[in-house]
């Protein structure tokens, strides 16, 4: 089963839901992998350090347009659906804007006169650490400069393989990182918090994974800050709420310290442990007497 844990905007708890619901998963012997597909700016592995066991780069094949060669027909300009090749037929110029090419391989397959060869560009790195002699955290991260992570977190989450559990700690927003991310996930959740803000941000989500056809529900972080207009809405839109997880200083502190919540303070396992058991009955219904 897979589970992105995402939200609309930055700061709600992702990390604090996927790094504990790991952590519990982790307690009752589940097989169980964590891939931080945050990949701008990762930080799992502050909170489950384990111990690192290698690291791979991740590249990108960007075509070069070899201008003497090139007869400025525009077929590889017309090709490209990311708008990467800037051409001009008069006066004659094309330049690769390497910010927006996707390595779909268009541009070469368009290109007749064999003007357009590729180089090999290195975009980030996948690193992965271990618990207890086994693979627990997959670490995406772009290199500095890199325009997208989408490639990086679609490698994340192939290097996962086949566990019973697989754990995603999605970017935050609704742009292509995210879609990256949650479109392998068997089930959603989206992580907000009642303030403004929260639901502003929480809608355009649902409303994203509505288009997509992903089951999802919502846990309400920092419940008892702001207002009831959020559970409101939820009741109104009839979204299934699968957790609250209060306003505490305890929390803060103990998440500030780059600790587990489920660790420090056991009070608060139960919690967590309910909010795995109801997603995965929410994931997978038939499965659970």
């Amino acid at each position: 089963m897979i589970i992105a844990i995402a939200s609309g905007k930055g700061g709600t708890g992702k990390t604090l839901v996927s790094t504990n619901l790991f952590q519990v998963s982790l307690d009752d012997r589940v097989d169980v992998v964590l891939v931080d597909c945050d990949a701008e700016e990762p930080n799992d592995a502050v909170f489950l350090p384990g111990e690192p066991k290698g690291m791979q780069t991740v590249t990108q094949q960007m075509p070069v347009i070899d201008k003497a060669v090139c007869t400025y027909c525009g077929r590889c300009h017309d090709w490209c659906s990311y708008n990467a090749i800037f051409f001009l037929r008069e006066p004659r110029r094309i330049d690769v804007l390497e910010d927006l090419c996707h390595d779909c391989g268009a541009c070469l397959a368009a290109c007749k006169v064999g003007a357009i060869t590729e180089k090999t560009v290195p975009i980030g790195t996948l690193s992965m650490r271990y618990i207890n002699k086994r693979p627990a955290l997959i670490e995406g991260r772009t290199l500095v400069g890199t325009a997208s992570p989408v490639k990086i977190i679609k490698q994340a989450i192939s290097e996962a393989g086949k566990h019973d559990l697989v754990i995603l700690d999605a970017p935050p927003g609704i742009s292509c990182p995210f879609i990256a991310t949650v479109e392998p996930a068997d089930y959603v959740v989206l992580v907000t918090e009642p303030t403004p803000f929260g639901l502003n941000d929480l809608a355009l989500s649902i409303e994203t994974l509505e288009q997509m056809g992903k089951p999802h529900g919502v846990v309400v972080n920092r419940a008892g800050l702001g207002d009831e207009a959020l559970y409101r809405w939820l009741v109104d839109k009839g979204v299934l709420q699968l957790a609250d997880i209060p306003f505490d200083r305890a929390i803060a502190s103990v998440y500030a310290e780059g600790k587990l919540v489920v660790k420090v303070l056991p009070a608060y396992k139960p919690v967590f442990q309910t909010l795995l058991d109801r997603i995965r009955a929410q994931a997978h219904p038939s499965t659970i007497a």
